[in-house]
């Protein structure tokens, strides 16, 4: 590709590797329109067949040979995919989809704030709504109450996290992968 196309398609994956075949799939078992955000299911020699010993898994992991990749995501005219998240870490608020990593992205913009990380909470009046976990810049802090106004400033409403707990450090993987579920129990145990 040139620099051209390059510059216009930021936050593209790009195109499937030779061999094989992507789709973007709805919730309801249909193919998702261009542009519209869906799963990420994959065909081709490359792709594994199976979980090692776990059956069960590897059973809801594929539909008619394709791989339910478990990422949301989307494609544009062209054919360049885009990953928006983890279809696992959407949540539904007020009947509309949320993905985490658009209230991360905009609660990580704030120039005190050194990381974040989402995820989605039950609420009775919308049945789940955000829950923010954020790490601040040393020597830094602000109450989540401004943070959250700044979050209201660049979000759709609905996006918003009602809730925000400042952390000093997140649980993570050996691979230093922010273990959302660790932080989903931290609530629970609330």
């Amino acid at each position: 590709q040139d620099l051209e196309t390059i510059k216009k398609k930021a936050g593209s994956v790009g195109f499937p590797a030779f061999y094989m075949r992507a789709k973007i799939m709805k919730p309801d078992g249909t193919e998702a329109a261009t542009g519209e955000v869906g799963e990420l299911w994959v065909m081709g020699p490359n792709v594994t067949p199976g979980y090692w010993n776990r059956p069960e898994e590897t059973k809801a992991a594929f539909h008619d040979g394709w791989f339910k990749t478990g990422d949301s995501a989307r494609m544009d005219n062209d054919g360049h995919f885009y990953i928006v998240d983890r279809t696992k870490d959407m949540y539904i608020s007020g009947g509309e989809n949320v993905y985490p990593a658009d209230g991360e992205a905009v609660l990580v913009s704030h120039p005190d704030v050194l990381e974040v990380a989402v995820t989605g909470v039950a609420d009775a009046k919308w049945g789940e709504t955000g829950h923010a976990f954020v790490c601040m810049r040393p020597g830094k802090s602000i109450p989540p109450a401004d943070l959250r106004a700044y979050a209201r400033e660049r979000l759709a409403t609905y996006k918003v996290p009602t809730h925000i707990t400042i952390l000093h450090d997140f649980p993570r993987t050996a691979a230093g992968k922010v273990q959302k579920h660790l932080l989903r129990l931290r609530i629970e145990e609330k």
